[in-house]
């Protein structure tokens, strides 16, 4: 009899061009699938990618997954993982409880430097500019209760030319390495989980 899969599910804001990745990273995967997408957006991108791959998707706003925690845990009852793919709601505690070093978030820059409360996206990235830095990255980690704190699991960094960047050509770095590295740590830390 075969195991079955690590299913994922990615929870995501906005475009998904990194949930876009995970998904054709994953595709031909026997040990891991993209089982489930999950937007506080109707209208996000992410979905609409998620459904040219024929993946179900959930729209879960911030009410529900503030306080309608049997519903949210319902939803994910079959799901190994979940993914954070640009998705800008704070996860509630009791998720963190019910996925104990199974949230697994990407952010871009090296922290504990440009993390927090108001730190994601461009204002990240506009903040490592103003400050003239001389490398930026990303942050694979586990999700905690505070915001950008937990456990590291990989960094990844870029150097950058003080003086000569904008926010522009720094969010283009940062998602090269996005692009380039956050599925295969995905597969990475899931595959340790099947193994323990």
């Amino acid at each position: 009899m075969s195991t079955p899969p690590i299913r994922l599910a990615v929870f995501a804001s906005g475009e998904g061009t990194n949930l876009e990745n995970i998904i054709r990273y994953f595709s031909s995967a026997p040990t891991i699938e993209v089982a489930l997408v999950v937007s506080n957006r109707p209208e996000a991108k992410a979905l609409e990618r998620a459904r040219c791959h024929g993946i179900p998707c959930k729209v879960v706003n911030r009410t529900v997954l503030a306080e309608d925690e049997a519903t949210v845990i319902a939803l994910l009852h079959d799901i190994d993982y979940i993914i954070l793919a640009g998705f800008l709601l704070r996860i509630p505690t009791y998720l963190i409880d019910a996925f104990p070093q199974r949230i697994i978030n990407i952010h871009p820059s090296l922290l504990p430097k440009y993390g927090g409360k108001g730190m994601y996206g461009h204002h990240v990235h506009e903040a490592v500019c103003a400050a003239g830095e001389k490398e930026s990255g990303i942050t694979i980690h586990f999700v905690t209760e505070g915001i950008d704190e937990g456990e590291p699991i990989a960094q990844f960094s870029t150097p950058l030319i003080p003086g000569s960047e904008t926010p522009d050509t720094i969010a283009d770095k940062i998602h090269r390495l996005e692009q380039a590295h956050f599925p295969e740590v995905i597969a990475r830390i899931a595959t340790i989980h099947r193994e323990a």
